[in-house]
């Protein structure tokens, strides 16, 4: 009965999610994560007037909560001020909608938060770059509702405060896995994200849609690093994009095996999204390896080998790429 009292206490006065005369609806939105993919989300959500909460740390936090979050991109420059900024333990409420925007390594670590600040309302959405998080994540919290989702955007933290967009293309896309129920909360989701200026797909084939978003980011990681190379270098004729072609084929093929075959042309699909990026665009892994960061290597990178080893397809480009990776980078 004390969970629950203190839940209602988060949580604050229940109200209907219906839109009011403003066109903005009662959904609380916590981010946690507040770089490049949870900033952007963020922003436009805040800028639309969503009461929203971003979740960061250190010289990041400091400058969004003294001057607002500030993102740049290649059509628009704008910054929010009335957003609220805070850190992980200073964040005492239980949202309708979470999205987790953080690396695929530190989601063991942020699970004591989520438990905290979720109950059975509460919609949760990861958009990391890894394959599978969202079934995943729902074994940690059961109590809660975890959708699987993926997000096509380049961007990163410039500076503290400063998100950067590196393209305008702005699109989230999530949805309930097979045997999960749908509920009105992901209706009004798709449209508060669409309200906002996101381009936002509630998708009844999440596995095929996250996976086709996983056969951009993993070869593009993989081939950007091999060659250390940014997105200038694959949006040209020449070997480095003939690479990327042959990952790409070969995560089709993977898909296949899976179950879970496109429905597009994945090559002319991944290429327009890669033609569209500003040349210096690169992966966050890329990003932080160069850093000398932890990265998302094992999940991009190791785990395409362990899944064709498992569903039976060879995968040559891509033993060639982590063999040459593992003795520059180690394991």
């Amino acid at each position: 009965m004390y969970h629950r009292s203190e839940t209602e206490e988060k949580r604050g006065k229940e109200k209907p999610l219906e839109h009011i005369e403003s066109g903005r609806s009662y959904m609380k939105y916590a981010i946690i994560g507040a770089g490049g993919c949870g900033g952007s989300i963020g922003a436009f959500l805040a800028e639309a007037g969503q009461d929203v909460t971003l979740i960061a740390r250190g010289e990041h936090l400091a400058a969004i909560r003294e001057h607002g979050i500030c993102v740049e991109s290649p059509s628009r420059t704008f910054t929010v001020t009335d957003i609220k900024a805070v850190d992980e333990a200073g964040y005492a409420e239980i949202p309708d909608v979470l999205f987790v925007c953080v690396k695929g390594y530190s989601i063991p670590d942020i699970i004591p938060f989520l438990r905290e600040h979720s109950d059975a309302e509460t919609l949760i959405v990861p958009i990391l770059n890894i394959y599978g998080t969202g079934a995943k994540l729902q074994q940690a919290l059961p109590d809660a509702t975890v959708v699987d989702g993926c997000i096509y955007i380049a961007a990163e933290i410039k500076e503290p405060g400063v998100i950067l967009q590196k393209g305008d293309i702005f699109r989230i896309v999530f949805g309930a896995r097979k045997g999960q129920a749908l509920c009105r909360k992901m209706f009004l989701l798709e449209q508060e994200l669409k309200a906002a200026g996101i381009d936002a797909v509630l998708s009844d084939q999440i596995e095929r849609d996250a996976f086709q978003k996983y056969a951009y980011v993993s070869p593009m990681a993989a081939c950007g690093l091999y060659y250390d190379a940014t997105a200038e270098v694959f949006q040209r004729a020449g070997e480095e994009r003939m690479l990327l072609i042959r990952c790409m084929k070969e995560i089709d093929a993977l898909a296949t095996a899976m179950g879970i075959p496109f429905l597009v042309d994945i090559e002319k699909t991944n290429l327009d999204i890669l033609d569209a990026l500003v040349p210096e665009a690169s992966t966050s892994m890329q990003r932080d390896i160069w850093a000398g960061k932890p990265s998302e290597i094992d999940g991009l990178l190791y785990e395409p080998l362990r899944l064709g080893e498992q569903y039976g397809v060879e995968m040559p480009n891509y033993e060639m790429i982590v063999k040459v990776l593992k003795e520059k980078y180690g394991e």
